[in-house]
């Protein structure tokens, strides 16, 4: 249960940013720190996971390595958030499937915008069940599509036009109002799901590991 990480220019650590702790999480759950529910493997036996003074957590740096004064560590409140992240992006992307009567399958690409998304590993983020569980050469990432829409916009009449034709073709679903929304979102909690039927490649993965 040794970790390896690589830093920007090498240099000693000094935390994680968004799309190190999706890649943290998805190698927890491959190892089996982590189970499906998101909790620490009670019979996970290792120095680096430890109870600090309310919860558990994980030490992916020691303080000893890096450019702190504390461990960089990952604790069962961060785990918590990354589920409630990853649920409510599932979840929006279940129920435009559901309404559309889409089945994962006959998703030919998903596009994943935002400087945020640039930088988050695929394979990690399908691992832990941010999105449908799709083949990765179906996922596409657009980098930041808003600034760039929006500079198309200011330079061409035909994008504005364009923009104008799409905007009247787009409807609005209120996710929040859905009926099923609440029973999604709980069941996308799990990783990368509780009904694991839905990740088929992603299990196969998980029972190899």
């Amino acid at each position: 249960l040794e970790v390896g990480y690589r830093t920007i220019d090498d240099v000693k650590p000094n935390g994680l940013c968004g799309s190190g702790i999706i890649d943290a999480v998805a190698e927890m759950l491959r190892a089996k720190i982590i189970t499906q529910e998101g909790s620490f493997n009670s019979g996970m036996a290792s120095p680096r996971i430890r109870m600090n003074e309310k919860m558990l957590e994980f030490v992916i740096a020691p303080k000893a390595e890096i450019s702190m004064e504390s461990d960089i560590v990952i604790t069962q409140t961060d785990i918590r958030e990354v589920q409630l992240a990853k649920a409510a992006i599932y979840t929006g992307a279940s129920i435009l499937m559901k309404h559309m009567n889409v089945e994962p399958q006959e998703i030919q690409e998903i596009f994943i915008a935002g400087a945020f998304g640039n930088y988050v590993d695929p394979q990690s983020a399908k691992t832990i069940g941010m999105f449908p569980d799709v083949p990765l050469q179906n996922v596409r990432f657009v980098g930041n599509t808003a600034g760039s829409g929006a500079r198309m916009a200011l330079l061409s009449t035909d994008v504005r036009a364009l923009a104008e034709e799409v905007a009247e073709r787009i409807e609005y679903l209120e996710l929040g109002v859905d009926p099923d929304f609440q029973k999604e979102f709980l069941k996308a909690t799990y990783f990368p799901h509780k009904e694991v039927e839905r990740f088929p490649n992603v299990m196969k993965s998980l029972r190899r590991n």
